[in-house]
């Protein structure tokens, strides 16, 4: 559980939680508020920070709540994506991060509610994400990435990652 006594450090870790809808073969991609700080306009997965004394499966939770409301209750691990290393801005240590990728699935596409940072979202096949995209976009790596999971893991090791979840210990 979060430790609310400690302080925020350095921004040194985040996730990216990719939703999928499994009935209609569709992920949900957010579109970064006008106003937020980095990269406004762009269009994302749930993204945020892991705060100090925060575990992964926590940060996925935590921020699956507060990007897609209530609705993150019933989002379901799926499996690792992936795991990334990028600046947030100018290369430096302050904007250095290391993150994990994620697949969740969740049934009913119509229970997400995007909170303020966010001022759309849609619900897209791979090719369609694709399309919206532009070219090398992060994103883009993510879903296909995803979509050869999904094709060729089997369906009792999928489950087997459901049940274990993100972190080892």
């Amino acid at each position: 559980m979060y430790n609310l006594a400690m302080s925020i450090g350095r921004f040194l870790a985040g996730i990216g939680a990719l939703v999928w809808h499994p009935p209609t073969q569709t992920y949900l991609l957010l579109r970064r508020g006008g106003q937020r700080d980095f990269q406004a306009g762009q269009w994302e997965c749930v993204t945020g920070r892991v705060d100090q004394g925060e575990g992964f499966a926590v940060a996925f939770a935590r921020e699956l709540r507060e990007e897609i409301g209530e609705a993150a209750a019933a989002a379901q691990f799926e499996f690792l994506i992936g795991a990334t290393h990028f600046y947030r801005g100018a290369a430096m240590p302050e904007t250095e991060l290391l993150g994990l990728l994620a697949c969740f699935s969740l049934a009913d596409r119509d229970a997400v509610r995007v909170s303020e940072e966010h001022s759309e979202y849609r619900w897209l096949t791979a090719a369609e994400a694709t399309v919206l995209l532009p070219e090398n976009h992060w994103l883009v790596e993510v879903i296909a990435r995803a979509e050869v999971v999904l094709a060729l893991a089997p369906p009792d090791l999928r489950a087997h990652w459901r049940r274990r979840g993100v972190e080892i210990f």
